[in-house]
């Protein structure tokens, strides 16, 4: 049997946020245990995508071209990853946050 490659074993997955709805992390966040660093809202592909995407902000150009370096996941497990993120989940599509550092806070990227 192979190891076991993500941050949180499905069974160790608590009931955070009603769940039902994916989103697209990185690996950074989901395999290596980064807190998300910046996060954003698209239009959903689906009704069942919430539209948020996740990433540490340390990825680099070349590593958010592969494909594989990004999977779909229920949004209550990225939740369980970083629990920083909750608050934010209501925003609206197009909202775009970074991570203040050193805290579990948010605010708006600028321009």
């Amino acid at each position: 049997m192979g190891e076991f490659k993500y941050k949180i074993r499905p069974e160790d997955v608590k009931d955070l946020i009603p769940s039902g709805r994916y989103c697209y992390a990185s690996d950074k966040i989901t395999v290596d245990g980064e807190p998300v660093g910046y996060m954003h809202r698209e239009r959903p592909e689906e009704t069942e995508d919430s539209g948020w995407r996740f990433y540490s902000g340390t990825e680099d150009e070349e590593y958010v071209e592969n494909p594989y370096h990004f999977m779909m996941f229920d949004l209550n497990y990225i939740a369980n990853c970083d629990p920083a993120i909750i608050p934010y989940l209501k925003l609206k599509t197009g909202s775009e946050l970074e991570r203040i550092e050193g805290t579990d806070k948010f605010r708006p990227v600028e321009d």
